[in-house]
């Protein structure tokens, strides 16, 4: 048995699973102290089944720990940027553009040294190991832990970036070391981005997952403990500390792998409606979509795996922006009120009307719209036919433009409706040949963390003229496989869900992007939750 976890801006979910039966669920608020909320909601889930701490197998966790420290720009490390790729990489400081509150809280401190590699593999100029000795001893001196290694065109060759690394631990022991390579694609700037969040959340990481793992410890519970990443799939809590970056969106992914296993639908569009925001997100071969764009995260852009999801302002305890003097009007436009942006979130059963508040929201709406029953609709004001019928039409186009905008075709689609405003979906929604509620659809994203796989993926470019086609793809398939089972799969289940090749016509020969990515189950769970930082770290450099 498991048990799955995520942890929203308004709601904390958790599943018990044995096999493909959901034998419990629980929805609560979400709690300030966030450890504090995940307890009580397994304590919640374990007493519901009347199952043993004993009998878990493994806990699954998504997180919001680290997206909430980007936004609010807090609990972050200071980190030291080291950049290889001067002299042509200095036209463009990092950290460019970034916000300032951000900049502030992690510092300023880069170092532009020589090294890197032109497109065609060529050297930019010599690693200087002296200056990055003397680097190191500066950043020491200051009290700085926390560094990001970026060297240019590094996931096409990584040896300066390892080496730069050997160079810090020598100097610096204590030193939390990201490298941009093992973080983000091609493109420098936004995979320096990414590798510095990696490195500002190094010292977090460590303390949630030490707080994740004694709070497992406080109910008894010896099972291993994964969190889930951006792409729907599962990490160690030992790698959740090395990537914490890559956990940033695992809740939309964890609701669309819920909604493919509960559905069984593995090509269509899921419609996650919480609280606070609908995330829709499409499936494809059972996973989510991957982004082919650069991601702004806390208005930083970077490249990194995250799904290509869709958020719009409207969720369950979204605000609805009405002058009371229209309440009982005959007739208005939508140039009368307006639907959110901003929500009540998890303080809804104390502020919507339906839970004796003063605030109008999109459930009064749903609730005196006849769509859904909960609350007290007598605490709802009242409100004219017209009213509430324009209001409803307007949420029901947000979500029709939002399912435009994410289909890649113009047929209808099938769509799985979700989360806990699942009801805010009607069954008619343009652009859909099908909308599908699937049992335990308000938890999916609960479910999806428990019954997530582990992945691993590899990003390369090969030259066909030097390596035969089906030779590289070979190598590439044994390559990414050695990487999941090192991650803790086994090594029978495991499944090529994905290659994207790009053909590059400013490299030399017939050079191409490739870009391979696989999945497992997970192998015998007491025997993963010993798996070594050293050994995926060597299976991860293996090739």
């Amino acid at each position: 048995m498991r048990i799955g976890i995520d942890v929203g801006g308004t709601n904390t979910d958790a599943v018990l699973i044995d096999g493909s039966h959901v034998l419990a669920s629980v929805k609560q608020p979400t709690t300030k102290n966030i450890s504090a909320g995940i307890i009580d909601a397994i304590h919640a889930v374990l007493e519901s089944a009347n199952v043993s701490p004993n009998a878990i197998r493994a806990v699954m966790i998504g997180t919001t720990h680290f997206t909430n420290a980007l936004v609010e720009s807090a609990r972050l490390d200071k980190v030291a940027v080291i950049r290889l790729a001067s002299p042509s990489g200095d036209a463009l400081p990092p950290m460019m553009a970034w916000p300032e509150k951000l900049t502030r809280q992690i510092g300023q401190n880069y170092f532009l040294l020589p090294g890197g590699y032109e497109f065609d593999g060529r050297e930019i100029s010599s690693f200087d190991e002296n200056k990055l000795r003397d680097v190191s001893r500066h950043c020491k001196a200051l009290g700085i832990k926390s560094f990001a290694i970026s060297c240019a065109f590094a996931p096409m060759n990584p040896a300066m970036e390892l080496h730069a690394a050997k160079i810090l631990r020598e100097e610096h022991p204590d030193a939390s070391i990201s490298l941009s390579h093992e973080i983000g694609r091609l493109g420098i700037v936004e995979r320096e981005n990414g590798v510095i969040l990696n490195a500002a959340l190094a010292t977090l990481a460590q303390h949630v997952i030490a707080s994740f793992k004694h709070a497992l410890n406080q109910l008894g519970l010896s099972a291993p403990l994964f969190i889930s990443q951006n792409d729907g799939t599962l990490i160690s809590s030992m790698q959740a500390v090395r990537y914490p970056v890559m956990t940033i969106g695992s809740g939309p992914t964890n609701s669309m792998r819920g909604a493919a296993f509960l559905t069984g639908i593995r090509d269509g569009i899921v419609m996650d409606v919480g609280g606070t925001t609908c995330d829709i997100g499409v499936l494809s071969n059972g996973m989510p979509r991957e982004s082919s764009i650069a991601d702004d995260i806390s208005g930083i852009r970077t490249n990194f795996r995250m799904p290509d999801i869709l958020a719009i302002g409207l969720g369950g305890g979204t605000r609805i922006h009405l002058n009371p003097d229209k309440y009982l009007a005959e007739e208005i436009s939508s140039e009368d009120f307006q639907i959110g942006p901003d929500s009540v979130g998890y303080q809804i059963t104390k502020e919507s009307y339906l839970f004796g508040g003063k605030a109008l929201t999109a459930s009064d709406i749903a609730v005196m719209a006849g769509k859904v029953s909960f609350g007290d609709p007598t605490n709802a004001p009242k409100l004219s036919a017209n009213v509430k019928d324009t209001i409803w039409q307007c949420i029901q186009s947000m979500l029709e433009d939002g399912v435009d905008r994410m289909k890649t075709s113009s047929g209808d689609t099938s769509i799985i409706a979700v989360g806990g405003g699942h009801f805010f979906i009607s069954d008619t929604i343009k652009g859909a040949s099908k909308v599908v509620r699937p049992e335990h659809a308000s938890v999916a994203n609960a479910v999806g963390a428990a019954i997530a796989q582990v992945g691993a993926q590899i990003d390369k470019i090969i030259d066909y003229d030097k390596v035969p086609r089906d030779t590289a793809l070979a190598g590439l398939r044994k390559a990414v496989s050695s990487r999941v089972v090192a991650a803790g799969a086994m090594r029978d289940t495991i499944e090529i869900v994905e290659i994207d090749e790009v053909a590059l016509s400013y490299l030399p020969g017939r050079a191409a992007q490739v870009r391979m990515k696989a999945v497992g189950d997970l192998a015998d769970l007491n025997a993963t939750a010993d798996i070594s930082d050293h050994s995926f770290r060597k299976a991860s450099h293996a090739h």
